[in-house]
C-alpha cells in the first residue's frame, strides 16, 4: 500500500492537514478574542444604566420578572387559545343549528318532534322590557360593562360558593354562556371553561352587545324540548314572547339556570319559587322596586298543562338518538339539518303497551312490590312497533327499554338450547337433572329437587336450571376447561342473535346471570320465527328533507337480515318453546288461535321478572322490577310479565293476517274459560271468570303454620266426636298447607327462577 502513494504526495498531504489545523486554531482564537472584546464593550455600555441598591429591587427586578412571566403567559395563552379558536373554523358558525326532526308513525301521521328549531324572527326591541331586565338581573347584571368575562362577578361567585361549600352562584357571563351554546357542550371540565373564556372574548370582538343578548335569548335551552324564549313562551304559556307579563318573564328567566329542574310543566312549585328569586334579583339590581314586583308575587304565572299522555316520548328519544347516528353516516357534503322521519311505530300497539303496563302496576304493583316495567314490541324485520321505557316519562326520562341492563334469568336459556342443537343435540335428547358443580358453585332448581332423566323439551318447559349448566359443560367437549369452552360457544351464538351486551364469562351465565337490555333481548328472539335470520332493531323507516326529498330508506339502505342459525334449528327451538306457553311457566301468555312461543325469566331474589315471546308476526319482551334493584314480592315471569305480554299481543294482532311459525304451525283454539256454577235467577248467561294475575299466589310461612294448626284442630275434633256412623258421609279433610301454599300454576311459574348468582355492577 505504501508503494502505491508516491513519497512526494505524502509530504503534500501532511502539509495540507497542518495548514488546515492552523487555520482552524487561528479562526477560533480570533473569534474568541472578538467575542470577548464585544462583551467588554457591551458591559461598558450597559454600566451607564446600572441601578443599584434599593432602586434595583424596587423597580428593575420586578419589571424584569414581570416581563419574563408576561412572555411566558402570552405563550401559554396562545397555546390555550388555539383549540378554542378551532371551534370557530366553520364559516357559518352564526347560522349553524342542531338536528331538527319531525317524526311520523308507520302510516304517516305526525307523532312528535325532537331537536332544535331556532326562531330568530323577533327583534330585540320587540321583547318586553321586563323580560330583558329579568334576564340581565339574574344572569349577568354587568353585561353592558365587561368585555365578555365579568371579573368582578366571577370573583364574587367564587367567594359565595366557597362560603356555601358548594355551587350556589354561577360566574359565567351571558357571553360565555352563548359561547358554550354555540360551540361547546355541557361537560364540566377546566378545558371547556378555558375555551369558553377565549370564545367569549372572541364573540365580543365580532358582535355588538345587543346582538349577543339577542342570540342568547334565541338559542338558550328552556326545557320541554324548546330553545329560545319565544319557543318557551309558546310552550309554557301559549303566547308569543312579545306578550308575556312580569310574572311570566320571571318564570322564563328562571329557566336559564336549570331548565329541566324548574320547568313549570314538570314542577310548578319549583318554577314559581325560582321566579320569586328572579323578582328578588330585579329589586336587588335596582331595575325595579318592590312595589313594581308585588303584583307578580301575588299572582304567579300559570303554565299550560303540557302532559301529553298520547306522545310516545320514550320511543321518540330512541328514534332521535338513532337518527343522530344515521345522519353522521351521510356524506360530508350533505348539510341539511331538518328532516321528516317515518318510523315503524304502530300507535295502537303503543297505546296498548302503555295501558297494559299501567293497569298491571296499578292493580298489582303494590302487592308484588314492583314499581317499574318496560316493554318492546318488534316486527320480524327488526322494526320497533312499540316501546315503553318506564311507567311515567314525566317523572323519569331514563329509558329502561334501551339503557337499563338487567339479568334476564331463564329467558336467556333459549340461546343455550340453540347452541346445544347446533352441536348435535336434539329436542328429544336426554339429560339427567341431577347435582352438578362448577368449582364451588352448584346450581339448584326451584324447590331444591331434581327430576332425573328429562328431554330438552321438558327441561325448557319446566325451566330446569341444572340442565343448561350441564349442557354448557357438554358443549366444551374434551377441552381442558369444558365449562368455560362451552360458555364461549353460547356467547358466540348469542352474538349471532344480535346481543351486544358485555356477557362476561361466569359459571352462572347459562341460566341468565349476565345482563341484557329489553330492546336487544326482544329483537333477538325474532331469529326464531324468522327461520334463523337475525335482524337489527331500528325505528327509522324513511328519512326525507323538510322539502320532501327522499334521503334514506331502510328497505334500500338498511342492514339486511343475517342467517344466524339454520332454519331447522329455529323450527326445533320454536317447537320446544311453544310448550312453555301451552303447558309450562307462561300459560297466561297463550293467545287464542295464534301460534305462540317464548320463555319466562325470574332472577335471584325475584329482582327481575321477564317474559319474552313471539308469534309469526311479532316479537315482544316484557320486564318488571325496581330501579333500585330491590326484590319484588315473589313475582315470576309467568305472572304480570306473561299477562302483560298477552294483553299487548291481543291488540297487536287485531286486523293482522296471522302467520304460522315453522316448527309450530298455526295456533289452536284455547279451551273455554271456566264459568260460574250458579246462573242468575232471571236467566242471565253464565259469567265468565277472568284469569287475571292477582297478588302473589304463595302463602307466607305464618299463613302455612295457621293452616297446619287448623288441620290439626279439625283432626282432633273428629277424634273427640268419635267415629262417623255408617250412613253418614265422612267429613272432608281440608287441603294440606303444602298444597295451598304451592298451587299448580305457581309451581310451574316459579321454576324459572335462577339460583343466586354474583351480580356485577
Amino acid at each position: 500500500m505504501r508503494q502505491i502513494v508516491p513519497p512526494h504526495w505524502k509530504q503534500k498531504i501532511r502539509n495540507f492537514f497542518l495548514d488546515l489545523d492552523a487555520r482552524i486554531d487561528s479562526t477560533l482564537f480570533s473569534s474568541g478574542k472578538g467575542l470577548r472584546e464585544l462583551y467588554e464593550r457591551y458591559s461598558t455600555f450597559m454600566d451607564r444604566f446600572y441601578v443599584g441598591r434599593w432602586k434595583r429591587w424596587v423597580f428593575i427586578e420586578p419589571l424584569s420578572e414581570a416581563a419574563t412571566i408576561g412572555l411566558g403567559g402570552l405563550i401559554l395563552m396562545l397555546a390555550l387559545a388555539i383549540p378554542a379558536f378551532r371551534e370557530t373554523a366553520d364559516d357559518d358558525w352564526l347560522k349553524k343549528s342542531d338536528l331538527a326532526v319531525t317524526f311520523l308513525d308507520r302510516y304517516g301521521t305526525p307523532i312528535g318532534s325532537r331537536g332544535i328549531k331556532h326562531n330568530d324572527s323577533i327583534p330585540l326591541e320587540d321583547f318586553p322590557d321586563n323580560l330583558i331586565k329579568a334576564t340581565l338581573a339574574t344572569e349577568d347584571r354587568r353585561f353592558y360593562d365587561h368585555f365578555g368575562i365579568d371579573i368582578a362577578g366571577t370573583a364574587r361567585a367564587l367567594v359565595t360558593n366557597a362560603q356555601a361549600g358548594g355551587v350556589r352562584q354561577g360566574g359565567s357571563s351571558i357571553t360565555q354562556q352563548l359561547a358554550k351554546n354555540l360551540f361547546l357542550n355541557n361537560e364540566r371540565t377546566i378545558e371547556r371553561k378555558v375555551k369558553e373564556a377565549f370564545l367569549a372574548v372572541w364573540l365580543e370582538t365580532r358582535l355588538t352587545k345587543n346582538e349577543i343578548l339577542k342570540l342568547y335569548l334565541d338559542r338558550a335551552y328552556m326545557g320541554g324540548g324548546t330553545f329560545g324564549v319565544d319557543g318557551a313562551a309558546h310552550f309554557y304559556f301559549n303566547k308569543s314572547a312579545r306578550d308575556v307579563n312580569l310574572a311570566e318573564s320571571a318564570m322564563l328567566a328562571g329557566l336559564f339556570k336549570a331548565p329541566t329542574k324548574y320547568a313549570p310543566h314538570i314542577n310548578l312549585p319549583a318554577a314559581r319559587a325560582r321566579a320569586n328569586v328572579v323578582l328578588d334579583n330585579l329589586v336587588d339590581a335596582g331595575f325595579m322596586t318592590e312595589g313594581q314586583v308585588f303584583g307578580a308575587r301575588r299572582n304567579p304565572a300559570v303554565a299550560v298543562d303540557r302532559r301529553d299522555e298520547a306522545s310516545p316520548n320514550y320511543y321518540l328519544d330512541y328514534a332521535f338518538d338513532e337518527m343522530r347516528k344515521l345522519v353522521d353516516t351521510f356524506p360530508k357534503s350533505y348539510t341539511e339539518r331538518v328532516f321528516v322521519v317515518r318510523t315503524s311505530i304502530d300507535m295502537n300497539v303503543q297505546h296498548a303497551a302503555e295501558e297494559a303496563i299501567e293497569n298491571q302496576l296499578r292493580q298489582f304493583g303494590r302487592d308484588y312490590h314492583a314499581t317499574q316495567a318496560a316493554t318492546v314490541v318488534g316486527d320480524l324485520d327488526g322494526g320497533v312497533r312499540a316501546m315503553v321505557g318506564g311507567r311515567d316519562y314525566g317523572a323519569s326520562q331514563f329509558n329502561r327499554a334501551t339503557d337499563a341492563y338487567r339479568q334476564p334469568g331463564s329467558s336467556f336459556k333459549p340461546y343455550v338450547y340453540t347452541t346445544a342443537l347446533l352441536n348435535g343435540f336434539k329436542p328429544t335428547s336426554i339429560v339427567v337433572d341431577g347435582p352438578v358443580c362448577i368449582g364451588n358453585w352448584c346450581p339448584q332448581n326451584y324447590g331444591h329437587s331434581y327430576s332425573g332423566a328429562v328431554t330438552l323439551t321438558q327441561a325448557i318447559t319446566r325451566s330446569i336450571n341444572v340442565v343448561p349448566v350441564k349442557l354448557s359443560i357438554a358443549l366444551g367437549g374434551k377441552s381442558p376447561n369444558p365449562a368455560k369452552a362451552g360458555r364461549v360457544k353460547i356467547v358466540e351464538v348469542a352474538r349471532r342473535f344480535g346481543l351486544t351486551a358485555p356477557l362476561p364469562d361466569t359459571p352462572s351465565m347459562p341460566i341468565g346471570s349476565d345482563e341484557v337490555t329489553v330492546l336487544e333481548h326482544a329483537v333477538a328472539y325474532a331469529t326464531f320465527p324468522n327461520k334463523g335470520k337475525s335482524v337489527k332493531p331500528h325505528a327509522v323507516l324513511e328519512v326525507r328533507t323538510g322539502a320532501g326529498d327522499l334521503v334514506w330508506r331502510f328497505d334500500r339502505d338498511g342492514r339486511k337480515p343475517l342467517q344466524a342459525i339454520p332454519a331447522s334449528v329455529a323450527a326445533d327451538m320454536a317447537g320446544m318453546m311453544s310448550h312453555v306457553v301451552s303447558e309450562g311457566t307462561a300459560r297466561r301468555a297463550a293467545l287464542d288461535g295464534i301460534p305462540t312461543a317464548g320463555k319466562t325469566g325470574t332472577t335471584n331474589a325475584y329482582r327481575d321478572a321477564w317474559f319474552v315471546g313471539y308469534t309469526g308476526n311479532f316479537t315482544c319482551a316484557v320486564w318488571y322490577g325496581n330501579d333500585d334493584y330491590s326484590p319484588t314480592n315473589r313475582m315470576t315471569g309467568g305472572s304480570l310479565p306473561a299477562q302483560t305480554w298477552h294483553d299487548i299481543m291481543v291488540v297487536a294482532h287485531q286486523g293482522v293476517e296471522v302467520k304460522e311459525i315453522a316448527g309450530i304451525g298455526m295456533g289452536t283454539k284455547l279451551p273455554p274459560a271456566p264459568v260460574a256454577a250458579n246462573v242468575a235467577a232471571n236467566g242471565a248467561p253464565p259469567r265468565v271468570l277472568e284469569t287475571k294475575p292477582g297478588p302473589p299466589p304463595v302463602l307466607t310461612r305464618r299463613g302455612a303454620d295457621i293452616l297446619v294448626r287448623v288441620e290439626k284442630l279439625l283432626d282432633d275434633a273428629g277424634k273427640t266426636a268419635g267415629k262417623t256412623s255408617a250412613n253418614e258421609p265422612a267429613p272432608t279433610k281440608p287441603a294440606s298447607s303444602s298444597a295451598l301454599a304451592f298451587p299448580e300454576n305457581y309451581v310451574a311459574a316459579a321454576g324459572d327462577q335462577a339460583p343466586p348468582a354474583q351480580r356485577k355492577n
